[in-house]
C-alpha cells in the first residue's frame, strides 16, 4: 500500500496516511494530530541517480572556476553546485559556509567568525573549502 505524505493547514505538523490506490481522492483524510480535515498533499523530493561520471562531468566545466578566488558568491554557488551533486546530505556547518559566502562575506571572515571550522565533521581545507 503506498503512503502519501500530507501536511496539517492548522497545526503544520508532517503526517503520513496509508491508502490504496483506489481510496486515494475518494478517502478524505485527517490531521491525527489536530481532527482537522484542512491538509494538503505534501510532494516529496525526487532524486535523481546520476553515475559518478556523470556528476564529475557536470562539474568540470572551466567557466565555472574562473573568479572563485575573487569572488565569494560564485564560490559558493560552486560549492552548493558540488553539494548538490553529491548526492549526499552535508553537514549543517556546511550549508552555512555556503550561505555566508553566497551573501559576499569572504573565506577569511567566515574562518574569524567561525574557527572551530576544521574540526571533526567538516574537514576545513580537507574539504577543498579554500580555507587554510
Amino acid at each position: 500500500m503506498p503512503i502519501y505524505d500530507y501536511i496539517c493547514l492548522d497545526c503544520q505538523k508532517r503526517f503520513d496516511v496509508f491508502m490504496t490506490y483506489s481510496e486515494y481522492g475518494a478517502r478524505p483524510v485527517a490531521c491525527p494530530h489536530c481532527t482537522s480535515a484542512n491538509v494538503r498533499r505534501r510532494v516529496p523530493r525526487v532524486r535523481v541517480a546520476k553515475s559518478e561520471e556523470s556528476r564529475m562531468e557536470s562539474l568540470a566545466d572551466p567557466s565555472a572556476l574562473e573568479d572563485l578566488e575573487d569572488d565569494p558568491r560564485a564560490l559558493g554557488r560552486m560549492m552548493r553546485k558540488i553539494g548538490s551533486e553529491l548526492g549526499e546530505e552535508m553537514p549543517p556547518e556546511f550549508d552555512e559556509v555556503v550561505d555566508r559566502l553566497e551573501k559576499g562575506q569572504s573565506p577569511e571572515e567566515i574562518e574569524k567568525e567561525i574557527p572551530d571550522l576544521g574540526g571533526e565533521g567538516m574537514g576545513g581545507a580537507d574539504m577543498g573549502m579554500g580555507f587554510e
